[in-house]
């Protein structure tokens, strides 16, 4: 038996091979940057997640459908993990989970392509573009093939009814509106 190309080539861009993709979540991130006091950048990330990626024959008909576990937050500071999971934020006791499905695929250039799809974030959901870059496609040593992929977005947490904050005294607030969301994803083909 014939072993599937891993890659093809598409209008001389090296591409992974069509079909079903899986995450590996012990080789993915998914996670956020939020701007505290104004100046500071705090990180934090999301544990558990599942992503299902639809590689088709045509790259723009591919999709995208993600799910997050919203109680898997981890800002590496326990009581500012409780109170994102507050009603304050994501209220993950009513909303447990945040979810991504892709609406188009557009090349941008190169291994570069634009992600737009609707993220659902507390029953609010919008329409964002990732920018998404693919890394590369490889087999690892145990012989699965994978594509690497980083992709990031800005939101503003206010679209989504996350609207907590406090003024400071000197007129900035405690917490960003713009928050950066980041993922470096490795898709395992099925």
């Amino acid at each position: 038996m014939t072993a599937l190309p891993t890659t093809r080539v598409l209008g001389g861009q090296e591409l992974p091979a069509a079909g079903t993709y899986t995450l590996d979540p012990a080789h993915s991130t998914v996670g956020f940057i939020a701007r505290h006091l104004v100046f500071t950048k705090v990180r934090g990330r999301f544990a558990e997640f599942d992503a299902t990626v639809h590689i088709a024959d045509v790259p723009s008909e591919s999709s995208v459908e993600a799910t997050i576990n919203v109680a898997s937050i981890t800002t590496g500071q326990s009581d500012r993990d409780a109170h994102l999971l507050s009603p304050d934020f994501f209220d993950a006791e009513h909303y447990p989970t945040i979810s991504f499905r892709s609406t188009g695929v557009q090349t941008a250039g190169g291994s570069s392509w634009k992600l737009t799809g609707d993220l659902t974030i507390r029953d609010v959901t919008k329409s964002v573009t990732l920018d998404l870059e693919l890394q590369g496609v490889l087999t690892d040593p145990f012989g699965n093939d994978k594509a690497l992929f980083e992709a990031s977005t800005e939101v503003d947490r206010e679209d989504f009814g996350l609207t907590y904050n406090q003024v400071l005294e000197s007129g900035g607030v405690m917490v960003s509106k713009k928050i950066r969301i980041e993922l470096e994803i490795q898709a395992v083909k099925q």
